[in-house]
């Protein structure tokens, strides 16, 4: 069989296992939640070895720092992969539920119904946790899904399929609701993308490359976001141990993530009382600072020259852009020309700056007083994420059950006719 016909089959399996989601009760997709749940935390053994065997061969492959952490899973990301899947167990199910009724004056009922969206095509770089996720939110929201992981993750994402299938077995469910493909052919993901009789949307996660074909290629609809340039800016009115604290946690507590800082705006009448100090903490864990003209002169020659390059990066690296702003409308125009609209943080007490920084910060997670860290769906209370979106329409911030459904008119009438 060709990489056209195996997409073909997975797709004809996942459109018949999605209608047989579609009617499957809530307690009967919860009971194969904690199946996996509870068949991934027996086998953690099995998945960390398998995941040692894909570690081994991305350091031979020579895959850098920040995919590698992504790749890596540990005794503790097992036991939350499970805690996710249970978090997911225990949100309401979305599917059925009802809401804007309303008479009309025919006589009619007329609200709204949420449904599942139908076969959720996902694609993804390393990070073999989106394997539990992503079967979890989809499976709880009615969805059916194909999985395409990339090939560093191919064992880990075997091991973990294997827990899936055991769970959807344990509750009734197909097997085929949940496809995680057993080939590394690039071509699958081109098949996968351009199935549109089969599959209803698609949500890459990876990185800005694989993105940009995806979405450039796609004759499926995509939910995505290119990259994550997030920033946090400290106003003049910042208390500084938020100030500080929140600006180290944003850069420092893990380099490769979609919503780590990669630049530190701060107001020039706050620049130098909390600059040197954030610097030294920043140099203490090895992160390089590239500053504007302004931070230069404050923290000297060790702080190379930021560019435009600079402002428009993802680093998900030890690398940090820095740039002192002469009031709160400077950092957000900043933002909104450089920023990529994932996540944006200010760090200020005076209550109209931070109402002003919320309403003019175009971004789908826009926060204050608080690291950008937080815009996960896990954190959001979500259970787990599918991905976040940066665009506008349907779904945007970290995409949970909600975003997974749609929403279609209902009509309850009583014999009534169209005069």
């Amino acid at each position: 069989m060709n990489v056209k016909e195996y997409m073909q089959q997975l797709g004809k399996a996942a459109r018949k296992a999605s209608r047989l989601l579609a009617r499957a009760d809530t307690r009967q997709k919860n009971d194969a939640l904690i199946a996996i749940a509870d068949a991934i935390v027996r086998d953690q053994d099995k998945l960390l070895a398998a995941n040692r065997r894909d570690l081994d061969a991305a350091r031979l492959a020579g895959l850098d720092a920040a995919m590698l952490d992504r790749l890596t899973l540990s005794a503790n990301g097992v036991l939350a992969m499970a805690d996710g899947l249970r978090q997911i167990a225990a949100l309401p199910d979305p599917v059925g539920e009802v809401s804007e009724m309303a008479y009309r004056p025919s006589g009619i009922q007329l609200g709204k119904m949420r449904v599942p969206l139908g076969v959720v095509g996902i694609i993804y770089e390393a990070r073999p946790n989106v394997t539990a996720d992503a079967a979890g939110l989809c499976l709880k929201s009615g969805n059916a899904t194909i999985l395409r992981g990339g090939s560093e993750a191919f064992h880990s994402n075997q091991a973990i399929a294997a827990c899936v299938h055991e769970g959807l077995n344990a509750a009734g469910l197909p097997a085929e609701a949940v496809q995680v493909l057993e080939t590394t052919d690039r071509a699958a993901v081109g098949e996968l993308i351009a199935m549109p009789e089969y599959v209803d949307v698609i949500v890459p996660r990876g990185g800005k490359g694989l993105i940009a074909r995806i979405s450039s290629e796609a004759r499926v609809p995509v939910i995505k976001h290119l990259d994550g340039n997030c920033h946090v800016y400290i106003d003049d009115t910042a208390n500084p141990d938020k100030a500080f604290s929140i600006a180290l946690n944003a850069k420092t507590h893990r380099y490769g993530t979609c919503n780590t800082m990669e630049t530190l705006l701060v107001h020039t009448a706050f620049a130098e009382f909390i600059l040197p100090r954030l610097a030294e903490a920043y140099w203490e864990k090895s992160v390089e600072l590239r500053g504007c003209e302004r931070a230069r002169a404050i923290l000297g020659d060790q702080v190379k020259t930021a560019t435009d390059d600079d402002w428009a990066s993802e680093y998900l690296a030890p690398i940090l852009a820095v740039k002192v702003v002469k009031d709160i409308d400077e950092a957000i125009e900043h933002i909104n020309h450089w920023g990529s609209h994932h996540t944006d943080a200010i760090v200020s007490e005076d209550y109209g700056r931070a109402r002003r920084f919320l309403r003019e910060v175009d971004s789908a997670s826009v926060m204050v007083n608080a690291s950008t860290r937080f815009a996960d769906g896990f954190e959001y209370g979500l259970g787990a994420e599918i991905g976040i979106s940066t665009d506008k329409i349907h779904a945007r911030g970290p995409v949970g059950l909600t975003g997974l459904t749609s929403q279609k008119w209902i009509v309850l009438g009583d014999g009534q006719i169209r005069q």
